[in-house]
């Protein structure tokens, strides 16, 4: 069990490494390039959800960053949810949890640059005081 947990943990903060070991480890065997790309984008995601709430709350000196993720997503899910209702008159939940979920990476990718940049700096500017 530990070991598990060990790795979740590595996986978790860096979590460009889970993304090229399942793009290429899903290339390797498909040789699809456009879904072994959708598949490390899913994969990575959730630990980008944890790596960025752990960023955030380090950042800001914080408990709330996962909380504050799940909000956002939830808010998401309302939104493109009342969207696809006013346009279709129904909602596909498929394709509303990819689209959200896709969105996430995008959004979580970013704002783990930004916060591992902003952690640096203050790091940076505390040893040097």
């Amino acid at each position: 069990m530990g070991f598990l947990k060990n790795s979740f943990i590595f996986l978790s903060i860096l979590p460009f490494f889970p993304f090229l070991l399942v793009y290429f480890i899903h290339y390797w065997r498909k040789q699809n390039k456009k879904a072994s790309l959708k598949l490390a984008m899913d994969v990575t995601t959730l630990f980008l959800i944890i790596s960025v709430s752990a960023l955030f709350n380090l950042t800001f000196d914080s408990k709330f960053g996962f909380y504050l993720i799940l909000l956002l997503l939830l808010i998401a899910i309302g939104l493109i949810g009342s969207a696809q209702t006013r346009i279709k008159g129904r909602i596909d939940i498929q394709k509303m949890a990819k689209v959200i979920w896709r969105m996430s990476f995008i959004l979580m990718g970013f704002s783990y640059l930004i916060f591992t940049l902003i952690g640096l700096f203050k790091y940076i500017i505390i040893t040097m005081s």
